[in-house]
C-alpha cells in the first residue's frame, strides 16, 4: 500500500505534476466557486474548448512551446468569450445560444488545424500528459496561481455583489462590465494553465467539479472556497497516484477522483444531499 502511494512521488517528473497540480488545485476552485454562483457553470465548459484554436496556432508556429500555446490559447479564449458577448448584445439574442455557436466552431477549427501537424499528439492536448509537465509548464501553472488568488482578492467584494445583485451595480455605476471582464480573464487563465496535465478537455474539472462539491459541505462563499481548495487538492494526488498505477492519463483519473469526490459530497454531504433529504426532520 505504502508503494501504491508514495512511489509515483519518487520520479521528478511525477513531483513536478503534483506540484503544478496543487497550484492549480488552490486558483482555479475559487473560479469555479464564483461561476456556480453567477448561474455560469458551463462557460467553463465553453472556454475550455474556446482556447483550442489559440493552442494549435501557438504549437503550428512554435512547436511545442508552453509559452506559445498559452498566450495563443488565452488571446483564444478571451476572444471567444467577448465575440459571443458582443454578439448578443448586437442581434439581441441569447448569450447562451451565441456561447455554443462559438465553441463548436472553435473546437473543429482547434482540431482541424492539429491534425494538419503530424508531429503533434492530438490526444496528449486533449487529455493531457504528465510526462509533458516540464519546468517551464510547471512555471507557468505556479505563475497563474500568483496571478490569480491576489487579483481575486482584490476584486473579491465588487464580483460577489455584481454576482447577487447586478442591478445595483448598474444602477450605482459600479462598473460591473468591468469586474465581470477581469474575472473571464482568470477563467480564461486557469484553463489554459492547467492543459499540459489535464488536456484542453479536462482543464475545467479540477475547476469546477470541487466547487460543485462544495456547496453540499458549506452554506457560505467562504467556506465554499476553503472547501473547494481541500477537494481539488485531494483529487490532484489521487488522480495522479492512479494515473501513475493504472497506466491512464493524467486528466481523466483526477477528474475521475474529482468526480468520486462529488459524488460522496452528493450522497452524504451535511446539505442538500441525498441523504439529507432522506433524514427524518423534526
Amino acid at each position: 500500500m505504502l508503494d501504491f502511494l508514495w512511489e509515483p512521488f519518487a520520479l521528478g517528473f511525477m513531483r513536478r505534476a503534483l506540484a503544478g497540480c496543487l497550484a492549480l488545485s488552490v486558483a482555479a476552485p475559487p473560479l469555479g466557486v464564483f461561476l456556480v454562483l453567477r448561474r455560469m457553470s458551463l462557460m467553463s465548459d465553453v472556454l475550455q474548448h474556446g482556447v483550442l484554436p489559440g493552442i494549435a496556432i501557438g504549437a503550428i508556429f512554435a512547436g511545442l512551446s508552453v509559452w506559445a500555446m498559452g498566450i495563443g490559447g488565452v488571446v483564444a479564449g478571451l476572444a471567444v468569450a467577448l465575440v459571443a458577448g458582443w454578439l448578443a448584445r448586437r442581434t439581441g439574442g441569447r448569450e447562451d445560444s451565441q456561447l455554443a455557436g462559438m465553441y463548436l466552431l472553435a473546437l473543429a477549427a482547434g482540431v482541424a488545424l492539429i491534425s494538419t501537424q503530424h508531429s503533434i499528439d492530438l490526444t496528449h492536448l486533449l487529455f493531457g500528459n504528465v510526462l509533458a509537465v516540464d519546468d517551464a509548464a510547471l512555471f507557468g501553472m505556479a505563475g497563474v496561481a500568483t496571478v490569480t488568488l491576489p487579483a481575486l482578492a482584490l476584486i473579491w467584494r465588487p464580483l460577489v455583489l455584481e454576482s447577487l445583485d447586478p442591478g445595483f451595480m448598474a444602477a450605482t455605476s459600479g462598473r460591473g462590465g468591468l469586474w465581470h471582464l477581469v474575472f473571464l480573464m482568470l477563467v480564461v487563465l486557469c484553463v489554459v494553465s492547467g492543459f499540459v496535465a489535464l488536456g484542453t478537455l479536462m482543464s475545467v474539472g479540477l475547476m469546477m467539479l470541487p466547487a460543485i462539491a462544495a456547496r453540499h459541505w458549506s452554506d457560505s462563499l467562504a467556506g465554499q472556497v476553503r472547501v473547494s481548495v481541500l477537494l481539488a487538492c485531494l483529487s490532484s494526488v489521487g488522480g495522479l497516484i492512479l494515473s501513475y498505477n493504472l497506466d491512464i492519463p493524467a486528466g481523466p483519473a483526477i477528474v475521475l477522483t474529482a468526480g468520486g469526490l462529488w459524488v460522496v459530497s452528493l450522497l452524504t454531504g451535511p446539505l442538500g444531499s441525498v441523504w439529507r433529504a432522506a433524514a427524518p426532520r423534526a
